[in-house]
């Protein structure tokens, strides 16, 4: 055991003071005034009954006793460091940042964290949503994005592809859905502004020529355009299988089953690439185990 009049505090000012050669550098690294310093260099010596540093004029030297015992010294009080480390990090709370499409949190992420506190009771999770992709997010330890490419970072994960379909509410598929495809050019077409040929290509896609829409709506929100066809104003192109609450629970139904690939998928890039922090990885693995969905069948892709 370590003799109790030898103070740690003494040990660990001994230690950066044989690094920095200064008391002076010691002190503001240890947040002590040099008399401090100089104070527990002189009671460790007093306890020792040794002399570690011959003091000048404007320096001080480790003296050949110093030199020994910093050699013996300075791998214990590491050691010490680390395990004290070690034992502290189970408890001293994490932090994990993640950023995303508005539109995905709500109707996928969110529902599904339920679990991950009890699970992780250490780790606090911060989400940044991102209502485009023109908007530049906040940096963040791992990001969701929604690109027609895998992204250039080293490490990206494909969760899964989007596919659009047509959907209005309840009340008005009712009205529509035995008027066939002819009924998309009598009402209002809702789609995302970011694909404003989307109803076109979707046309092309079931093979319905000359398509002529008397009117299209374009939204710059997903949450916004699916919100319109459930109050009614017309039949929206909605993403899936983000959308998938939307239709389970009634607020919306599919005007016809044909569905349209897009080239866009959802991808989980890493940012941050230092291995240390397991807590970014154990939210990868969380993500990777909630979403990683399988299309179920062979879609047309949109160019």
């Amino acid at each position: 055991m370590l003799p109790l009049h030898t103070p740690m505090r003494g040990l660990r000012c001994f230690c950066v003071a044989a690094e920095c050669l200064s008391f002076k550098e010691t002190a503001k690294k240890l947040y002590l005034t040099p008399s401090a310093v100089s104070h527990q260099i002189k009671q460790l010596e007093d306890n020792l009954n040794l002399t570690l540093f011959e003091r000048k004029t404007r320096a001080i030297v480790l003296t050949e006793t110093g030199k020994r015992f910093y050699q013996a010294i300075a791998p214990l009080m590491q050691q010490l460091a680390t395990t004290i480390g070690e034992f502290s990090q189970a408890e001293r709370m994490l932090e994990v940042s993640i950023s995303m499409p508005e539109f995905f949190a709500s109707e996928l992420f969110v529902p599904r964290l339920i679990g991950w506190s009890e699970q992780y009771p250490n780790i606090n999770l911060t989400l940044e949503t991102v209502k485009s992709r023109r908007d530049s997010p906040k940096y963040t330890d791992l990001s969701i994005i929604l690109s027609g490419k895998k992204p250039e970072e080293a490490v990206a994960y494909d969760l899964f592809p989007i596919s659009y379909v047509p959907a209005c509410n309840t009340a008005q598929y009712n009205k529509w859905h035995s008027k066939g495809y002819r009924i998309l050019e009598q009402v209002p077409l809702i789609l995302h502004q970011a694909r404003p040929h989307a109803w076109h290509q979707w046309a092309e896609h079931v093979g319905y020529h000359n398509f002529q829409p008397k009117q299209i709506m374009q939204l710059d929100s997903m949450f916004s355009v699916a919100r319109a066809a459930q109050q009614g104003l017309g039949v929206a192109l909605i993403p899936l299988p983000i959308s998938s609450s939307w239709f389970s629970n009634g607020s919306l139904q599919r005007l016809f089953e044909q569905e349209l690939l897009s080239r866009d998928r959802y991808y989980l890039v890493r940012h941050d690439d230092d291995a240390n922090r397991e807590e970014i990885q154990l939210l990868i693995d969380w993500i990777l185990q909630s979403f990683l969905l399988k299309t179920n069948s062979p879609v047309e892709t949109i160019a």
